[in-house]
């Protein structure tokens, strides 16, 4: 079942990454991609209609995706054609030439007449002046606000929350326990260190994964609205746990918690060293696994949010780089901790119950804005 698992984790993960380059025809007309609630494609629609009140001959094609998954394959479709990314809208194709995102009238719209005014006259066969070479797809510094700048924070918030997760707080408190045994000091940080970067590069795949799917279904709308009512869900759950004074993980039960602890013993206790890794990093497998359950949506919801903002890829890896990296800060301030005094450590029970409440907060909001406002969570 694992490997099952994990087979269709990794294909997800590589859903996207498979293009074929196709030589594009040099049509006269627009083709112009779009979702409801996208405040830039709103206002790439009020420029196009402009346009056509210019250019009377233009024709534009207009596909919006969020509700259409005929139109949102067919953006698939032609992101493939064009080699491009094509994980979020606006999306418009000029012949053969494509503009990410819309900016404004002066900059992506006058990119957009520019190379429009050069197919009609490449289809006529007559000269045509150059393009004013404005290359402004999603740009990455004039496009800086206040919407911009609240996406590291979210991430930040979301993947503090998700990091309070007891369901892989007991497994590392149990192996520090046992790690505090040993005389070897360099075998104690290699098999702890291990688990833990195996655990982050594992939550990075999930993350990746997730976040690979929603580009590919693009800005479905029974994708959305169920990713909301998820989160609407996880939020009452953390609310109700907070109120409740719940703490542990409820997913695992005592018996299946025991027979994990008879693992690592023995484990830990392997005289190979290579054995012991492997066992170690398996382990750390299963039990992000169970983490995932255990983890109320936490990671679905924040790669729906992320997908809906316009970034190039290297973008959105560095969120999820980010995301895992303070996930895993409680892990590592409690390792760390361990290690240089000795000492077992834990965190306060008051903490984690803080973090139920924010959390439970902060993901009613989120799911109440994917399923009336998700223009508002569109921070690219």
């Amino acid at each position: 079942m694992l490997k099952k698992l994990l087979v269709c984790l990794i294909g997800l993960m590589f859903l996207t990454m498979a293009v074929v380059p196709v030589l594009a025809q040099n049509h006269d007309w627009v083709e112009f991609f779009w979702a409801e609630g996208c405040p830039h494609c709103a206002k790439e629609k009020v420029f196009l209609t402009e346009l056509k009140t210019k250019y009377p001959d233009l024709v534009i094609k207009s596909y919006e995706i969020s509700q259409n998954l005929v139109n949102a394959l067919l953006l698939q479709q032609r992101g493939r054609d064009l080699n491009a990314d094509v994980s979020g809208v606006p999306f418009t194709i000029i012949g053969d030439e494509y503009v990410s995102g819309f900016r404004d009238n002066e900059t992506t719209g006058k990119q957009i007449e520019t190379r429009y005014i050069q197919v009609m006259s490449e289809n006529a066969q007559v000269e045509t002046p150059q393009p004013a070479g404005q290359l402004l797809n999603v740009p990455l510094l004039g496009a800086v606000n206040l919407a911009s700048l609240s996406l590291p924070v979210l991430t930040f918030l979301i993947a503090l929350m998700d990091g309070f997760n007891p369901c892989a707080m007991w497994t590392l408190l149990f192996l520090i326990s046992l790690l505090l045994g040993m005389k070897d000091r360099k075998r104690m940080w290699l098999l702890g260190t291990v688990f833990i970067a195996t655990s982050a590069l594992v939550y990075f795949l999930f993350l990746a994964a997730w976040l690979n799917l929603f580009i590919f279904l693009g800005m479905v709308a029974w994708v959305r609205v169920g990713i909301g009512l998820v989160a609407s869900a996880a939020g009452g759950m953390y609310l109700r746990d907070y109120y409740r004074d719940q703490s542990g993980c409820k997913v695992v039960g005592d018996e299946k918690r025991q027979k994990i602890f008879g693992k690592l013993r023995d484990i830990t206790a392997k005289k190979q060293l290579l054995v012991a890794l492997g066992g170690i990093m398996l382990l750390a497998v299963a039990v992000n696994l169970v983490e995932l359950i255990c983890s109320a949506g936490l990671p679905a919801v924040y790669t729906q949010v992320l997908s809906l903002s316009n970034l190039p890829r290297w973008q959105y890896d560095l969120y999820l780089i980010f995301y895992v990296l303070v996930f895993m800060l409680d892990d590592l301030f409690i390792f760390f901790t361990a290690m240089l005094t000795l000492k077992a450590v834990g965190i306060q029970s008051k903490y984690a119950k803080v973090s139920r409440l924010v959390g439970g907060i902060l993901m009613i909001m989120i799911g109440v804005l994917l399923l009336f406002k998700p223009s508002w969570l569109m921070f690219g």
